[in-house]
């Protein structure tokens, strides 16, 4: 995969919520992720540059996204409609959160690898818990939902690409 283009302070869009994901467990928090590169984004740009040895410029440049492993792949984005693997994984962590980061009045869900309206319920469920827009589609905020004490994300659970370089 290719570097992303440079952004700074004033960017907005797709690239700067990878930027901002892969930021998370390091300088940022999930709810953090918005498309904005705002100040917060910023100063998490400058201290993660400061402990990875990277000149400090608020940038992310190619060296900054390569420190980020932004050249990799980015988690899929799962809607109704969506089907595989990973729609049954994202089923099964949503069963196996009822009650911890996904209220226990969610749905159980059929793992049956179809992202339909009873798992786009349950995802709204761990949306509103995680205290994010509860849109019912998993993109990039909601992949970074933390489920577990120990720092895990959905993403984690799911086997795609976690924040954080994990």
């Amino acid at each position: 995969m290719s570097t992303p283009p440079t952004i700074s302070e004033g960017s907005t869009g797709a690239n700067v919520r990878w930027a901002q994901y892969l930021l998370v467990r390091r300088t940022l928090s999930y709810n953090q992720i918005d498309g904005n590169f705002g100040p917060v984004t910023k100063t998490a740009v400058e201290e993660f540059q400061g402990y990875s040895g990277l000149t400090v410029d608020g940038i992310v440049g190619p060296l900054t996204w390569a420190a980020l492993g932004g050249d990799g792949p980015e988690p899929p984005t799962l809607q109704q409609g969506s089907v595989g693997t990973v729609v049954g994984r994202l089923q099964t962590a949503l069963n196996e959160g009822r009650g911890g980061f996904a209220p226990a009045s969610n749905p159980v869900l059929v793992v049956d690898d179809h992202f339909g309206p009873i798992t786009a319920q349950a995802v709204r469920g761990a949306q509103t818990s995680g205290g994010i827009t509860a849109d019912g589609i998993v993109g990039l905020q909601t992949w970074a939902l933390p489920v577990h004490a120990a720092g895990q994300v959905l993403a984690d659970l799911c086997g795609v690409p976690g924040p954080g370089g994990s």
